[in-house]
């Protein structure tokens, strides 16, 4: 019986010391560190991965360890859109996402989806850097998102496998992989193509087996995800800028004090100006390799057709989401 006594006595003196010791560091504004998962949907040699490094160095240093983050390339946590959908329940923290399945949860970024909205990238990136940009951000959080910063993917192109394309009614009849985006889908089909949706960690099988003909993604997609063994014909249409959004999760950001939350906006700030940085780069050397790695690349295309094709897809949204935004990135002085 004393030693019963005894044991019990030890370890009520143990749990005594161990609150102690949780209430000392509690004092001392220490905490445990925490884990913070963040995911995309390319390979970890991408420039999504690039601004995933940004993240991860800036958050951590800022914290001092406090957060420590662990990328989840290749769409381990699943498909864009699961993945926007764990942000909203917190099974995932982070996410650096296109713009493609974005409208899904928050109608009115379906304007960036328009075709040949922008000219060229600076003035994209004006445009979202600006305060339409910084609006739209807001507007995630009406929709049970954190809208941290715009990134990017660039403008967007189309490959196939059948043959070189040099005007829309080339592309007539070909099945091909668009973004889960009701106004890319109106665009395509004015062009007589068949837009087949489906989550990008399909695609490339979907290509491989057949199922689809082609695809279309920015340049630095294209290199990322090794388009070119499963496609053999490029053409630089330019038809959609394409951004990506970093996008963080309620349950973890509201949990957090201001100074916290500024590392994580600091975080989000980094990735995005690292990841356009590897598009520029990527832009500027991506044909080179891919024409390297056998595919045939036309670079003199004739946009009018294409921009006559799609027009309609711009009645698309403004039937249904008004024109206020459209009208305000068209009077932007970008």
């Amino acid at each position: 019986m004393k030693t019963i006594i005894s044991a019990r006595r030890k370890l009520t003196t143990a749990i005594a010391g161990l609150s102690a010791a949780t209430l000392t560091f509690a004092a001392m504004g220490l905490q445990a560190e925490q884990t913070v998962n963040l995911g995309h949907t390319l390979s970890d040699s991408s420039h999504y991965s690039v601004g995933a490094d940004a993240f991860k160095e800036t958050l951590e240093r800022l914290s001092d360890g406090e957060f420590k983050v662990a990328e989840h390339p290749s769409g381990s946590l699943g498909g864009e859109r699961a993945m926007i959908e764990g942000l909203q329940i917190g099974t995932v923290d982070v996410v650096i996402t296109s713009s493609g399945p974005l409208g899904n949860f928050v109608p009115e970024s379906y304007v960036l989806d328009l075709p040949f909205l922008f000219a060229d990238y600076e003035e994209a990136r004006c445009v979202l850097d600006s305060e339409i940009g910084q609006d739209l951000l807001a507007k995630m959080g009406d929709h049970n998102l954190v809208g941290l910063a715009w990134s990017e993917n660039g403008f967007r192109h189309m490959t196939n496998s059948k043959l070189q394309i040099n005007s829309p009614e080339d592309a007539k009849g070909l099945k091909v992989r668009t973004m889960e985006n009701k106004v890319h889908m109106a665009a395509f089909e004015q062009m007589g193509v068949h837009p087949t949706p489906m989550a990008f960690p399909e695609v490339f099988t979907a290509l491989q087996q057949g199922t689809v003909d082609g695809q279309e993604n920015p340049i630095t997609v294209i290199v990322a995800t090794k388009f070119w063994e499963v496609q053999d014909y490029l053409t630089l249409t330019g038809h959609v800028y394409s951004p990506a959004i970093v996008l963080g999760s309620p349950v973890l950001l509201e949990g957090l004090n201001e100074e916290q939350r500024s590392w994580f906006q600091q975080a989000a700030d980094a990735s995005a100006e690292a990841t356009r940085d590897e598009v520029t780069r990527l832009e500027k050397d991506g044909v080179a390799l891919l024409r390297g790695e056998g595919m045939t690349v036309t670079t003199d295309v004739d946009k009018a057709p294409f921009q006559k094709a799609v027009e309609p897809a711009y009645k698309v949204y403004t039937d249904q989401y008004g024109n206020e935004m459209l009208k305000r990135i068209r009077a932007s002085s970008c």
